[in-house]
C-alpha cells in the first residue's frame, strides 16, 4: 500500500466513483426486491473514507456503524463480494450471514459494520488497546454518525483512549440528520469536535466533502500518532444525498438544502480540481465512470449466480458447539418434534473469520 503521499487522486476519484455507483446498484436492486432488512447508502459522503485510507495504511485497523458498503470497498473488499453479502448469499464478505450492515473483511482489516449505535466505539478503543499493547504502530479508524455521539458507549470509549493514550482517531461522519432528527435539535453543542475536550483529545473539524482536506488533514494526524501514540477526535461534516435508509422518504428536509449540497458533490469537486491542473481529461474521467458502472453491474450478475448459504451451516457462527440448543439445534422446529429425533453429534467450533483446524492438522 502507497503511502499518503503516493495515493494516486485518479485512483483516489476512480474510488469514489466506484462506491457512488455500486450503491446506486444496491438502491435498485433493494426496489427489486434483491436484498432485504435494512440498507444505509453512502452516497454524498464519499470523500471521508477515500480521504481516510488515502492517509492511512493497509494494516491500520478500520472499523464503522451500519453505513458500511463504502469503507469495505475503499479497504479492497471486492465489488462481488460486497454485492453478494446484499444478497444474502454464500459468496459475500460475511459468508452471506450479516446483511447490509454488517460486513466484515480480516484480510483487508475491517472489522465491520455494527448495527447497533455507538456499539463499536469501544471495539476501537480496544482494537487501538490491542495495538498498542503489542507495540505496533497502527492507527485504528473508528467511523461514527452524529447520532452515536449521545449514546454511553461512545462517552466510556472515550474516556478510555483518553486515559491510555491510544492510538484511534475517531471520525464523526456528521452529515447532519440521525435518522430522521437534526443534529440540531438532538446535541447540545454547536460543535460535534468539541466533545473531545471533556477527555484531553485533540479534535479538528473538517470538510468531509473536500476529498484532500479530509486526506492531509487525517495524514497529519495520522502522523502525530505514530510518533507518539495519542487518540484523536475527527468531525467531517458531510451530507448523504439519500434518506437514513431505503425506507427514509427523507421528508423532514427540503429540496432547496438538497439542491445546496448537491452543489458541493465530492466527486465533481474533485474531478474539477484535477482537471483545473491538468491531472484529469473529461475523457478519462469518462472512462473512469465507465469503469465502475461496468464492476458494480458486474457485481449484480455475481451476486445473483452466487449459491445460498448451505443450510446446515445456519447455527454454525452462532453457537459455540453443535447446531443450536435442544436436541437437533432446529429452533424453528416445535420442540415435541425435537424430542423424538436423535440427537446428532456435536461438532468442532467454527468461526467467521477462519475455520478451526481438525487435530490432525488439516482443515475441516
Amino acid at each position: 500500500m502507497a503511502s499518503p503521499e503516493q495515493r494516486d487522486e485518479v485512483e483516489m476519484l476512480a474510488l469514489m466513483l466506484l462506491i457512488r455507483r455500486f450503491e446506486e446498484r444496491a438502491s435498485q436492486q433493494y426496489q427489486a426486491q434483491k436484498i432485504g432488512g435494512f440498507c444505509h447508502l453512502y452516497i454524498g459522503q464519499e470523500a471521508v473514507v477515500a480521504g481516510a485510507v488515502a492517509a492511512t495504511r493497509h494494516d491500520d485497523y478500520l472499523i464503522t456503524a451500519y453505513r458500511d458498503h463504502a469503507h469495505a470497498l475503499a479497504r479492497g473488499t471486492s465489488a462481488d463480494a460486497c454485492m453478494a453479502e446484499l444478497f444474502g448469499k454464500a459468496t459475500g464478505c460475511s459468508r452471506g450471514l450479516g446483511g447490509s450492515m454488517h460486513y466484515f473483511d480480516k484480510t483487508n482489516h475491517m472489522y465491520g459494520g455494527h448495527a447497533i449505535v455507538g456499539a463499536h466505539v469501544p471495539l476501537a478503543a480496544g482494537m487501538a488497546f490491542a495495538a498498542k499493547y503489542r507495540k505496533e504502530d497502527r492507527v485504528t479508524l473508528c467511523f461514527f454518525g452524529d447520532g452515536a455521539i449521545n449514546q454511553g458507549s461512545f462517552h466510556e470509549a472515550l474516556n478510555l483512549a483518553g486515559l491510555f493514550k491510544l492510538p484511534v482517531i475517531f471520525i464523526c461522519e456528521n452529515n447532519f440528520f440521525a435518522m430522521g432528527t437534526s443534529v440540531k435539535r438532538s446535541t447540545s453543542l454547536e460543535q460535534i469536535a468539541d466533545r473531545a475536550e471533556g477527555y484531553d483529545m485533540p479534535s479538528e473539524i473538517i470538510d468531509g466533502m473536500n476529498f484532500r482536506e479530509v486526506r492531509d488533514k487525517l495524514a497529519e494526524i495520522v502522523a502525530s500518532i505514530r510518533k507518539d501514540p495519542h487518540p484523536a477526535f475527527v468531525e467531517a461534516r458531510t451530507y448523504r444525498y439519500r434518506g437514513h435508509s431505503m425506507s427514509d422518504p427523507a421528508s423532514y428536509r427540503t429540496k432547496e438544502e438538497l439542491e445546496k449540497y448537491r452543489l458541493e458533490d465530492p466527486i465533481t469537486r474533485l474531478r474539477a480540481q484535477l482537471t483545473r491542473e491538468g491531472k484529469l481529461t473529461n475523457e478519462q474521467f469518462d472512462e473512469l465512470d465507465k469503469k465502475a458502472k461496468e464492476q458494480a453491474l458486474a457485481s449484480v450478475k455475481f451476486a445473483e449466480q452466487s449459491p445460498e448459504p448451505p443450510i446446515d451451516e445456519l447455527y454454525d457462527f452462532t453457537f459455540v458447539q453443535g447446531d443450536g440448543p435442544g436436541e437437533s439445534g432446529n429452533l424453528l422446529e416445535p420442540a415435541e418434534s425435537q424430542a423424538g429425533r436423535a440427537k446428532k453429534p456435536a461438532r468442532s467450533p467454527r468461526r467467521l473469520a477462519s475455520r478451526s483446524a481438525s487435530t490432525n492438522g488439516e482443515e475441516e
